[in-house]
């Protein structure tokens, strides 16, 4: 899957405005990406499936 096909997603904490400071999130082939809302045109940040899992983890853990 591209970049361009992926499905972004942001949270629901952030509300339907497009004036908060957000990231979104979408499953790409081998990774997860992360990327600036406001700027999406940036590039994205790719995290392995495995970090982001941990991530998620360690957050739910909170």
């Amino acid at each position: 899957m591209s970049n361009e096909d992926a499905a972004w997603r942001k949270s629901s904490y952030s509300g339907n405005n497009d004036v908060g400071n957000c990231v979104e999130v979408a499953a790409l082939a081998a990774s997860f990406g992360v990327r600036d809302s406001k700027d999406v045109g940036r590039g994205h940040l790719s995290v392995s499936a495995t970090a982001w899992t941990e991530l998620l983890a360690s957050l739910r853990d909170r």
